[in-house]
């Protein structure tokens, strides 16, 4: 646990109804799988984050997944006060709620074009298309050699994105072809912002806490494994300079090891992660 890491851990313990806490989905609450589709998360997530809730702020997962898909295979929909910002904040769902925009035409011209690149890529045939309807990710965990069949797709899936007005979101084994201008971090940062803001049926609004008296949001913590997990750093890292303490937490893997060089504290995995929320609710408990 790094110092900052520490002072934003005694933030939350000492005043939880401020903090907002926030989780990325696969890789973090869920473990990484070969079928996007067959992921669920870990068994004791669900449950720990509904003992969670009522102990602080704000419980938020900020995804890439369609937020509906992470709430049926998160098991969350019971969770009183949990909202879930998925396809990396286009989406919202929260009390059952789903709100969603129309997809931008560029992402119809990527999904009819996407057949014939990859074949006239040489991508190996284990390569899948997972169509989120605002997003398209191109897999390659399944393939002999993923990594090769990625950096192989790399340039080709940049120039689809840039004919058709589209961001690449590079993962663990995968591209995503996605709408630019929104990420994890910005996210996160507009739901704490509307939500200090005292919208939405959210807390009355406050001054940050700079004061360590407990306003809101009193701190910030963020559980990501991924590189788009990063914007969801670089907030926490803006909030810290602006005196909110933050916590940045690192579902650790092989695969990626850019969160490990910054993160406060490195979790083993998704039940790693569910210890580390377990050893926090027994403080606050």
């Amino acid at each position: 646990m790094t110092a900052d890491g520490a002072d934003g851990l005694d933030a939350i313990r000492t005043h939880p109804a401020g903090a907002v806490l926030g989780f990325d989905f696969d890789g973090t609450l869920a473990p990484i799988v070969d079928d996007p589709a067959a992921a669920r998360a870990h068994p004791r997530a669900a449950g720990t984050l509904a003992r969670l809730a009522p102990h602080v702020g704000c419980l938020v997962i900020v995804t890439g997944r369609p937020a509906a898909v992470a709430v049926e295979y998160g098991g969350f929909d019971g969770i009183d006060g949990l909202v879930v910002l998925g396809q990396y904040g286009l989406e919202r769902w929260e009390s059952g709620t789903l709100t969603e925009p129309e997809p931008p035409p560029g992402v119809a011209e990527a999904r009819a074009k996407l057949p014939e690149i990859l074949k006239a890529a040489g991508a190996p045939p284990e390569t899948f298309v997972e169509d989120k309807r605002q997003a398209l990710a191109v897999h390659t965990r399944r393939c002999a050699e993923p990594e090769v069949a990625l950096e192989r797709l790399r340039g080709i899936i940049a120039a689809l994105a840039e004919r058709t007005g589209l961001a690449v979101e590079p993962g663990r084994f995968v591209l995503e072809l996605r709408p630019p201008g929104m990420d994890k971090g910005k996210a996160l940062r507009a739901f704490i912002e509307a939500r200090r803001a005292g919208t939405a049926g959210a807390p009355e609004p406050s001054a940050p806490a700079s004061d360590g008296r407990g306003g809101f949001p009193s701190a910030v913590l963020f559980a990501g494994d991924d590189l788009g997990d990063l914007a969801a750093y670089d907030a926490i890292d803006a909030f810290r300079s602006e005196g909110v303490p933050g916590v940045k937490v690192c579902s650790g893997s092989s695969e990626v090891t850019a969160l490990a060089e910054r993160a406060d504290v490195i979790v083993d995995g998704p039940e790693g992660v569910v210890a580390f929320l377990d050893m926090l609710l027994e403080s606050l408990a």
